[in-house]
């Protein structure tokens, strides 16, 4: 693929050092600049393209309209529509930084743009098909609004419809909302009611009935309605007033006072109130989605749980919009169209099971590396570098990244704000943002890390998404010996001071970190032979504090903060059944023939589901990345025996096949009922092992 960069000064208005910008670009074909690249510079822009004969475009510039123009010439040379990538040098760049570090940032921005572009995944679609049932609750004016285009039924959730106008198209149905259950296309809304279907609309009730309890359209009572003779005059019985459950199916659900379960709602299911963007949803869901893939998914690594055990629950507890789910407590189940791609999945699971496809975790470490350069290069400006802390900010490329935008526009207009050059990576949203990325940003030689989001704005997380995950993180990093370098910062809305002033505190108080910055470069694996995809969370993260390790001395020999690693510890009561041998996912656990249970930290995921299927209660597990169990730090063994007992041979063919503990354990249980079943045997039939056991019954047999 031939890449061309294309940089603008925005007709002078950006402070930035063209040339130095070109000489700090690289790993492109060629790069060329212009102080309006949109306008006066397309024909030469045309140019370079057609001698360089060009595949992909990077341009520095985040005017939609410029953007706009760049794609219709890109389009003009036959180019792939998705050929052309944007930097933004402007707003969160040159408006709120120095000249000589915009002109930094601006080179490692287009430099790592290159990086990522080198990673990105081929695009592909999920799809579900539905109709166009439309429940709508309590809402008739979102009502009438669906009805042209959708077969709406409004229900009326206690509210008096007699005098709405326009609803001839609306099928109008008596009921509270009592549950939303199901998905998009196949949801179930359950209705209760205090009067039945056999009413025929004689309007007795609303005569008769206590003043404001009974509605005239549609007929229903209120739930707390009081008994008495009024009851009694409906002619068809149709008043209950314990009440009836109806359930109906739809495709869609516009529930204006429903409460979803998620933090950032489901596809298909609306609540709060409705305006026209609702609307236009719903219409644009009518008869199914086609959608981009958001997921890798490679459940044959998953530690959710096996043989009706529940273990690693992270993905289920982590999604804002309910597409994960637990059909059975061993089993887990992904609807991707109900996806929304904010990755708080992808960063919760530790296995690698589940994985954004864009931006890929190695995508992101591509990226994160580029931007992060070698001190000793001495930066494009050379000893006057404009970047001396090399922080790299996590940035939510939905509110947050447009607060950013806007505070560099005000920045623009005043003149009297600017913050420190920190190095962006653009993600779907903070939620993308676990453990591993952070430790491998601090590999990579970065002296902090910040992760900008929305805030209590956010789609996805809701309030203080990031707290917990900060606090774990800043654990790690001073067990370390690294100190606290990690922070969450949200841009409010019409308030860039409080950000700016809040971003350099934290810049300020870092330090510079002791991990030389461009010398890492992940692999995103620490063992060939595990199943595990690369980049997996557990693996890129450990394989990241094994590179700060080279460089730093821990103050504590257990790490804490860091939840894909486990520590298990065994109580006398094991007997050394094979359970949590066969349930690990990770085969973390072993057994061997001379009566040992041995452990490999290395490879533990903290999926707890050694704790829960053991059948004497035995196993603990505790959180925490023992540096000591690591085989490097260990003479070189990555086992560790945790437990051990001696181990019987059977009696006939000699192999080992249990401990003396278990043995004892099940003699003493059901020793009395198989007394005699081998009465020609000089050895108790417990001292056999599983196959020669079955021999020996059926060769008495007869004798018996």
């Amino acid at each position: 693929m031939n890449v061309g960069a294309f940089v603008c000064s925005c007709g002078d208005t950006c402070d930035i050092d063209l040339k130095a910008v070109r000489e700090g670009v690289d790993e492109v074909d060629v790069v060329a600049s212009s102080e309006l690249l949109c306008q006066d510079g397309r024909p030469a822009m045309s140019q370079v393209i057609e001698e360089y004969d060009l595949d992909q475009l990077i341009a520095t510039t985040p005017e939609p309209s410029c953007q706009e123009r760049i794609r219709a010439l890109a389009d003009d040379h036959g180019l792939h529509p998705e050929a052309t990538a944007f930097v933004d040098h402007r707003e969160s760049t040159a408006w709120v930084h120095d000249a000589e570090e915009a002109t930094e940032k601006t080179a490692r921005l287009i430099n790592a743009k290159q990086a990522g572009l080198a990673e990105e995944a081929v695009s592909r679609t999920v799809s579900t098909e539905a109709g166009e049932r439309v429940a709508v609750v309590g809402d008739p004016e979102a009502a009438r609004s669906l009805s042209d285009e959708a077969d709406v039924t409004l229900f009326a959730d206690g509210r008096e419809f007699a005098d709405e106008e326009e609803l001839g198209d609306v099928r109008v149905e008596r009921g509270h909302a009592a549950a939303v259950e199901g998905r998009f296309g196949e949801f179930e809304l359950v209705v209760r009611a205090q009067v039945t279907e056999d009413c025929i609309d004689c309007l007795e009730c609303v005569r008769e009935g206590p003043d404001g309890m009974v509605t005239e359209f549609p007929v229903d009572i209120h739930p707390e309605a009081p008994d008495g003779d009024w009851v009694d005059v409906c002619p068809t019985d149709a008043i209950d007033l314990d009440g009836t459950t109806r359930r109906y199916e739809f495709d869609q659900v516009v529930h204006p006072g429903g409460t979803a379960r998620s933090r950032g709602g489901r596809v298909g299911y609306y609540t709060g109130p409705v305006d026209a963007g609702t609307i236009a949803a719903v219409e644009a869901h009518l008869g199914g989605i086609e959608k981009p893939k958001f997921l890798d998914l490679e459940m044959d690594v998953c530690a959710a749980g096996e043989s009706s055990q529940q273990g690693c629950t992270a993905c289920v507890d982590a999604c804002p919009h309910e597409a994960v789910d637990r059909p059975a407590i061993d089993e887990v189940a992904f609807d991707e169209t109900a996806c929304q791609n904010c990755g708080a999945c992808t960063s919760a699971c530790p296995t690698g099971a589940t994985r954004l496809r864009e931006p890929s975790n190695e995508r992101i470490a591509r990226e994160v590396e580029t931007l992060v350069e070698r001190e000793e290069s001495g930066g494009l400006l050379g000893d006057s570098s404009g970047i001396d802390e090399q922080v790299v900010a996590f940035v939510c490329s939905e509110r947050a990244k447009e607060r950013l935008r806007a505070h560099g526009r005000r920045a623009r207009r005043q003149e009297d704000l600017s913050y420190p050059p920190v190095l962006p990576v653009e993600v779907n949203c903070t939620d993308t943002v676990g453990e591993a990325h952070v430790m491998h940003a601090l590999a990579a030689g970065a002296d902090g890390v910040a992760i900008v989001g929305c805030g209590g704005a956010c789609l996805h997380s809701g309030p203080d998404p990031k707290a917990e995950l900060i606090e774990r993180l800043n654990t790690a990093t001073t067990d370390l010996g690294l100190g606290e370098r990690v922070g969450f910062f949200a841009p409010e809305a019409g308030e860039p001071a409080a950000f700016a002033a809040e971003l350099s505190a934290f810049v300020d108080g870092l330090g510079e970190t002791p991990i030389p910055a461009g010398e890492h470069e992940a692999s995103g694996r620490i063992d060939t032979d595990r199943p595990n995809p690369d980049f997996d969370s557990h693996g890129w993260t450990l394989e990241s504090v094994r590179a700060l390790l080279e460089h730093v001395e821990p103050d504590r020999e257990v790490i804490r903060g860091l939840k894909d690693f486990g520590l298990l510890s065994v109580n006398d009561s094991c007997t050394l059944t094979p359970t949590c041998t066969n349930l690990c996912p990770t085969d973390a656990i072993r057994r061997t023939d001379d009566g040992q249970l041995q452990f490999n930290h290395e490879r533990c995921v903290n999926c707890e589901l050694c704790e829960e299927g053991c059948p004497e209660t035995a196993i603990t597990m505790e959180t925490g990345l023992d540096l000591s169990l690591l085989p490097e730090r260990n003479d070189g063994e990555a086992w560790t025996t945790v437990h051990e007992d001696e181990m019987l041979e059977c009696v006939r063919c000699g192999k080992p096949f249990t401990s003396a503990a278990s043995a004892a354990k099940v003699e003493a249980e059901v020793g009395d009922r198989v007394d005699g079943l081998a009465p020609d045997s000089s050895h108790s039939v417990f001292e056999y092992c599983g196959d020669c056991r079955g021999r020996l019954l059926f060769d008495q047999g007869d004798k018996r």
